[in-house]
């Protein structure tokens, strides 16, 4: 997907790409992926028989709806479409399930949005970054992979108290217990982050089954090996997919690449092939 975006700054080239897959085990792909833009997110759900599949496909029909027709979204309608969702996914349980019925989903993505400073300054694009649970926005700085969110799992916490160490945490036994999920309260806290588009920027959405398989230091190394291929076979985001299933695939794994190239006002190319 590439779009053209017209802002205050001037236009914003975007270039996004998508995949999910169910992986090796796993018999239903609980992940849900969007890249429309002003919207780009990657949602995991959870909750047993069909409601892990329905609670990340609401997120996804909820925000597909909200932004439909816009090309830059307002930081106030990001967070009102996740408290629909939230509100749509706790709807999805009912008597009739019993007891301890549940659905949720994580919740991480990025939104193209104008704002306007304090100081009264004309307002500019940024990147905001939300997070609900513990998929993940990575940026690319030309070298390095850097962790933008921050996991809301039991063992992020214990990695902040200082009782374990990041290595640890990879394989501790508790890696996979959230602390935090869209549609598992009646309200929901979201982690945001703000960000200026400038230059040419390249993010990283994936769910836990990406990092799973891979480790930051071996996804930035694919990602440094793939930009510097003339004519790769696949996109990034299916060449990231594969290599986390030929590493065992134990979870569905879903991937959403965004590049952006802000242009001058002449016009300069659209952001490299990724």
């Amino acid at each position: 997907m590439t779009s053209l975006v017209e802002t205050s700054a001037g236009e914003i080239a975007i270039r996004a790409d998508a995949v999910t897959d169910v992986g090796n085990v796993r018999a239903v792909n609980e992940d849900a992926v969007l890249a429309q833009s002003p919207i780009f997110l990657v949602a995991d759900g959870m909750g047993g028989h069909s409601y892990g599949d329905r609670a990340s496909q609401t997120v996804v029909e909820t925000f597909a709806e909200a932004f439909a027709d816009e090309t830059l979204a307002e930081p106030e309608a990001v967070l009102g479409a996740i408290d629909v969702a939230n509100q749509r996914i706790q709807e999805l349980v009912n008597e009739a399930d019993g007891p301890g019925a549940v659905a949720g989903t994580t919740l991480t993505g990025m939104a193209l949005v104008d704002v306007a400073p304090a100081d009264g300054e004309s307002s500019a694009p940024h990147w905001m970054i939300y997070n609900v649970g513990d998929s993940r926005v990575y940026g690319w700085n030309g070298r390095d992979l850097v962790q933008i969110t921050v996991d809301h799992s039991a063992v992020q916490e214990l990695v902040a108290l200082g009782i374990i160490t990041p290595d640890e945490a990879e394989q501790h036994p508790d890696r996979n217990v959230i602390t935090r999920a869209v549609g598992s309260e009646p309200s929901v806290e979201t982690d945001l982050w703000l960000m200026p588009v400038q230059g040419h920027q390249l993010f990283l959405v994936c769910s836990d089954g990406l990092n799973k398989e891979l480790v930051d230091a071996d996804i930035a190394a694919i990602i440094r090996e793939y930009l510097a291929e003339s004519a790769p076979e696949v996109s990034l985001a299916q060449e990231l997919v594969n290599e986390a299933i030929s590493r065992g695939g134990r979870d569905n794994i879903s991937v959403v690449i965004v590049e952006s190239s802000v242009q001058a006002a002449e016009g300069v190319e659209a952001p490299p092939r990724q």
